[in-house]
């Protein structure tokens, strides 16, 4: 039988058109989009927070009106300015590195041996284990007594106490990574027959590199504020020179801007330190890896 049903007449096609939009909303929205945009960009919201601290400072030494106590933001910047004119700062801080990476080298060359050795033995786990259970939890500033009664006055005693302050937390974090790691990779690196310490490199360090990483930024924080503090108690005994010595003289001499100056200094290493060497280590390794987002 033939199709009873009318054809369907095609429905012609429509086309609408918006109307113009007003002027000003298409700037709100760009303007919008420009916020957006600086706030979702880390650097800047942190720039913006050390404003913020910077200008609260700033008031309220002005509100305290004493500055014996509490110089104002202004004064502590013109004192760095000073500081760093004359060179006082940049020699300081230079003798203060130098010793920082002596020990820091040092320590980590250390808490790799151990870190290997415990990775390849029963005995060295063990050996490493029960020393991070002793002396970890010991304040490095708390052996420099002993350093001074071992190393006398000098970087030796320095360099030792920073080792102290380094090893453990970069072995543990170390070791906690390589018995974390994967068992596919472990089992990959035994496949190819690798020896222990083709295994080591390129086996177990790139799979534990987030907990090494964080044990690098650990040690370094332990490593900075434990040098800072020593520098203290050997501008008392030898006036060494660097950033703590600065610190100690002049609060004798009641130069309380320049005292803020060398605080401010030993903060703006730390912030370079963390955002921008170790943020760029991890950029190019843990990140470009895809171990973390």
């Amino acid at each position: 039988m033939p199709d009873a049903r009318p054809a369907s007449a095609s429905r012609p096609e429509v086309v609408y058109t918006l109307p113009p939009q007003p002027h000003g909303f298409e700037v709100a929205a760009a303007t919008e989009s420009i916020w957006t945009r600086l706030y979702e960009n880390g650097a800047l919201r942190k720039c913006a927070l050390l404003v913020v601290l910077a200008l609260a400072w700033e008031l309220y030494a002005r509100a305290l009106a004493n500055p014996l106590l509490l110089p104002t933001f202004s004064a502590t910047v013109a004192a760095l300015a000073k500081g760093f004119a004359t060179g006082a700062i940049p020699r300081a801080g230079f003798y203060t590195l130098s010793l920082l990476l002596k020990g820091y080298v040092l320590g980590l060359a250390i808490a790799l041996a151990l870190t290997a050795l415990a990775s390849v033995s029963r005995l060295g786990a063990d050996l490493l284990e029960t020393l991070t259970a002793m002396f970890n939890p010991l304040p490095s500033i708390a052996l420099l007594p002993l350093a001074l009664i071992w190393f006398g006055l000098g970087d030796a005693s320095v360099i030792f106490v920073l080792v102290h302050a380094v090893l453990w937390s970069v072995a543990l974090n170390t070791f906690a990574g390589f018995k974390g790691l994967s068992p596919t990779l472990r089992m990959v690196g035994q496949n190819y027959g690798l020896s222990r310490l083709g295994y080591i490199a390129l086996i177990l360090i790139p799979g534990a590199f987030p907990s090494i990483l964080t044990g690098l930024k650990v040690g370094w924080a332990f490593a900075w504020r434990t040098l800072i503090a020593a520098e203290l108690v050997f501008g008392v005994s030898s006036g060494s020179g660097g950033l703590g010595w600065y610190i100690f003289e002049n609060k004798n001499q009641l130069r309380i801007p320049e005292v803020f100056a060398g605080l401010l200094t030993v903060i703006l290493f730390g912030l370079f330190v963390e955002n921008v060497v170790f943020r760029t280590l991890e950029r190019r390794t843990v990140r470009r890896w895809g171990m973390q987002s």
